[in-house]
């Protein structure tokens, strides 16, 4: 019992320590867009920036402008995902389509939802295997769709698996052969590959799907909180000094902070580095 207690102490007093040691206080460059709206980065730490009107920007990890890319057709992306190693996904509620581009802004492929048979999109994502994850809200479905044939492979009556009537899905986002949904009212509902309902995560206060190793990360209350998938623990990591409304965005060693039209890019605090 001694040794567990001393355990504990040395265990609060190193995250002490680590916590006054990784404040975000310093940013290495900060990108400013008006009407800056989505943000995401991809394996390489490029930053990929959506404007309200639908333009598309692309940052490296210093904060200098590599390219830009602007759709003929102009609508707001609702969801932009530059996670995956070559393809970048867009998905235009306004314009009920999806974009997928490579890594230089370069579109491969561009859908219409209604092709598809699926005629209100409200959510979307990109998966392993040529997957997009939609929720269609004409039906109140989940559904899995072969990109490259714009064919609806299955679909799942969300309000059955979850027993919610009024679900208002924010965003999707697939991790780890998992799908996440945020809904801000429910919480985040945890899916596996095949859409079946594994869990739901009771965190309303989730702004955004920031997930990093086994872990949820969200801002609330000026510090940067955690939630382990695996053993659903809740904690504070290190406070974010003036984050009211910010967001955060983790790629591999850098780490962004999106408060109205301004992106702040910092290195991984070490903290956060150091996470199992």
């Amino acid at each position: 019992m001694k040794k567990l207690a001393l355990t504990l102490f040395f265990l609060v007093l190193w995250v002490a320590q680590s916590m006054s040691q990784d404040l975000l206080e310093n940013a290495l460059a900060e990108i400013e867009i008006n009407g800056l709206d989505q943000v995401s980065v991809d394996n390489r730490d490029q930053i990929f920036i959506s404007s309200r009107q639908g333009d598309l920007y692309l940052y490296d990890s210093k904060g200098n402008r590599l390219n830009y890319f602007s759709p003929p057709r102009q609508g707001r992306i609702s969801q932009l995902e530059a996670a995956w190693t070559v393809n970048i996904f867009t998905f235009s509620e306004d314009l009920q389509e999806y974009r997928v581009l490579d890594r230089f802004l370069n579109p491969i492929a561009e859908h219409n939802f209604f092709d598809a048979s699926i005629n209100l999109a409200k959510a979307a994502t990109f998966g392993n295997n040529n997957i997009v994850w939609v929720w269609d809200e004409s039906d109140l479905s989940l559904k899995r769709m072969d990109y490259l044939r714009n064919l609806v492979l299955d679909a799942q009556p969300l309000p059955l698996l979850t027993d919610s009537k009024n679900l208002n899905i924010l965003e999707m986002r697939e991790f780890k052969n998992r799908l996440f949904v945020l809904a801000p009212e429910e919480g985040v509902f945890v899916f596996d590959n095949q859409g079946n309902l594994i869990r739901q995560i009771n965190l309303k206060q989730v702004p955004n799907l920031c997930l990093y190793k086994d872990y949820l990360l969200w801002i609330e209350n000026d510090h940067l909180n955690t939630y382990c998938l695996s053993t659903k623990a809740i904690f504070k990591l290190f406070e974010v000094k003036d984050s009211k409304g910010s967001k955060v965005v983790v790629g591999n060693t850098k780490l962004l902070l999106v408060e109205g039209d301004k992106v702040k890019i910092f290195n991984m605090p070490t903290l956060l580095k150091n996470l199992k």
